[in-house]
């Protein structure tokens, strides 16, 4: 069968009409599959397989799934179904289900969900099977499923139809069985260290903590335009001079960007922060985290990606963004005296900026053109310029920079940490700064949040936070090349564009 909906048989009719009319001939025998509304069944499939002994006695099971196979005639059938663990052969006799269900059942069509009774055995050929006593068809497939043999290999179609990309490509189940297994070990880790889960705000006023814009709604009864958040931060780091010490977040957040291999619009972050310590704390925590996390998923500490082989067992590289400019361009930036210098070292190099931008921005710019390639193992990379870290403490002794870092894998930011601002006046002061690129056409600078500022003047403790993106993380641990093969549902432009 083509991926068409539209398909034809041999002898030119119409498969959807064909399954109806049968699902007709069903109703019509009062036996409508739609009004079955439970199945009591007790094993699956991939236990069945795992635990049999032939020298146990016959254990008798109930199964259910859907038909992915049918194969023999006469009085016997032999049928693959699969359920939620993978797949299990159904031996079927006429003699033991009798001639009108046995006929009925060899009517049954691919796709569609049965329940089935029976004992297990190995068959002559040594496949552990069920051997059927009694079948129940639980619900009927009124569209074709694709071809066995070729699956559903249309890329656009298999994301807008994820339902039948799970039920043809096994190994995108495999994905987010292991996406789902990423989340709950991180969940276990962090509980483990003391860390509490909250949840925040997704519709907020001011949408704040990352450089990014928001998508805007509007909320009727108070008639007030709002905004989906673009990070956890803000509240997160409320909840801290309140007192919580250690909170941690995984939610959607959504940003009105563009869409690549690595960029949804809604994807899912974690952020969390614990107070009394720094980014030196976050980085030790992290790489603690990012380990457990490949030897719990994927059972090794050295993990597959694309050519390269990411080995997490080893203690991550620290390098400061200017030591990493410098080892990739032979740019020494500490040399670099003012922004007139430093547009002439981005004009040499041909990286392209904006007369906004300052001395740090061109330095990131140099960065990400010239260096994030090269970064394949885990690295931290250190210290960033202050004017693209306006949430961020000083460097002491070195107010151009901050104590922030990313880590990158694959040449992909992985995750972003900061020692937190906890200061009001200079958190104030780089608000400002935010809102005057904000005038200059920045639409992704951060508005003033003047009740995030009275929480800071209440007090906030030194603290450590951080930012990981769930998404770049299962792509990792599961060696996808896209962020739309690790989202279950992602952003698709309409089919009429």
């Amino acid at each position: 069968m083509s991926e068409n909906n539209t398909q034809q048989n041999a002898n030119g009719g119409d498969l959807l009409q064909v399954r109806r009319d049968k699902l007709t001939a069903l109703q019509e025998q009062g036996c409508d599959p739609f009004e079955i509304t439970t199945y009591d069944r007790n094993a699956y499939a991939k236990e069945i397989v795992e635990s049999f002994n032939d020298e146990d006695e016959p254990r008798t099971v109930s199964v259910a799934g859907r038909i992915m196979s049918k194969r023999g005639k006469g009085k016997v059938a032999f049928i693959d179904i699969h359920d939620r663990s993978g797949k299990i052969q159904i031996f079927a006799k006429i003699d033991d289900l009798g001639e009108d269900v046995y006929k009925g059942l060899l009517k049954w069509d691919i796709g569609d969900i049965i329940g089935v009774e029976g004992f297990v055995f190995r068959t002559r050929v040594g496949e552990i099977s069920i051997h059927a006593t009694k079948v129940t068809l639980l619900s009927k497939s009124l569209m074709p499923l694709p071809e066995k043999y070729h699956g559903l290999t249309n890329t656009d179609l298999r994301y807008r139809q994820r339902y039948v990309d799970l039920i043809m490509n096994p190994e995108v189940k495999d994905t987010f069985i292991k996406r789902s297994k990423i989340i709950s070990t991180i969940r276990r880790f962090l509980d483990d260290q003391g860390f509490m889960e909250v949840e925040t705000p997704i519709l907020v006023s001011n949408a704040g903590g990352a450089a990014a814009r928001p998508f805007f709604t509007h909320f009727n009864a108070l008639d007030e335009d709002l905004k989906l958040r673009i990070s956890l931060e803000l509240y997160l780091k409320r909840l801290i001079v309140g007192g919580l010490e250690k909170v941690y977040e995984i939610g959607r957040v959504f940003r009105n960007e563009g869409m690549d291999t690595r960029h949804n619009p809604e994807f899912t972050l974690m952020e969390l922060y614990q107070a009394y310590t720094d980014y030196n704390g976050m980085m030790d925590l992290t790489e603690r985290m990012f380990r457990h996390i490949a030897k719990e998923v994927t059972g090794s500490e050295q993990v597959a990606y694309g050519e390269h082989m990411i080995d997490f067992s080893k203690p991550f590289e620290r390098i400061t963004m200017i030591d990493a400019v410098k080892k990739y361009t032979d740019v020494d930036w500490n040399e670099v005296k003012d922004i007139e210098e430093a547009k002439a070292i981005a004009d040499k190099l041909n990286v392209e900026y904006e007369d906004r931008h300052g001395k740090g921005d061109i330095l990131n710019l140099i960065f990400e053109e010239y260096v994030e390639k090269h970064l394949i193992q885990p690295v931290f990379i250190m210290d960033h310029p202050i004017e693209i870290s306006p949430l961020t403490k000083k460097k002491p002794g070195n107010p151009e920079y901050v104590e922030r870092f990313e880590m990158f894998i694959n040449g992909w930011e992985m995750c972003n940490a900061y020692s937190e601002l906890n200061d009001p006046i200079d958190q104030r002061e780089r608000f400002k700064a935010q809102e005057a690129l904000l005038a200059k056409g920045d639409e992704e600078a951060n508005t003033t949040d003047e009740d995030f500022l009275n929480a800071l003047e209440i007090g906030m403790p030194p603290t450590g936070g951080i930012g990981y993106g769930i998404d770049r993380l299962t792509m990792i641990m599961t060696n996808a090349p896209s962020i739309r093969d690790v989202i279950l549902f992602p952003t698709m432009k309409p089919l009429d564009k």
